[in-house]
């Protein structure tokens, strides 16, 4: 294995680590953008970001991988 690789792993060892111990960030976050969806919908200049509804999709997409997520790890 790289110096790259070992890097990768270590990282990724510890952010499920520190994910196992805070298992609704992921699905708070998801809540979050939604919510940031609809206050967007309101401010002039952000019109056109509220049309394409972006802070709502990813909220979706978080709040799912991140149920999936606590899931896995327990």
């Amino acid at each position: 294995m790289t110096s790259r690789e070992e890097k990768t792993i270590e990282r990724l060892n510890r952010f499920t680590s520190w994910l196992a111990t805070r298992r609704g960030v992921p699905i708070m976050l998801g809540i979050f953008f939604v919510v940031l969806n609809f206050v967007v919908q309101f401010i002039p200049g952000l019109g056109w970001l509220a049309d394409i509804d972006l802070f709502l999709h990813l909220g979706i997409v978080l709040g799912l991988v991140g149920i999936l997520v606590a899931i896995a790890i327990g």
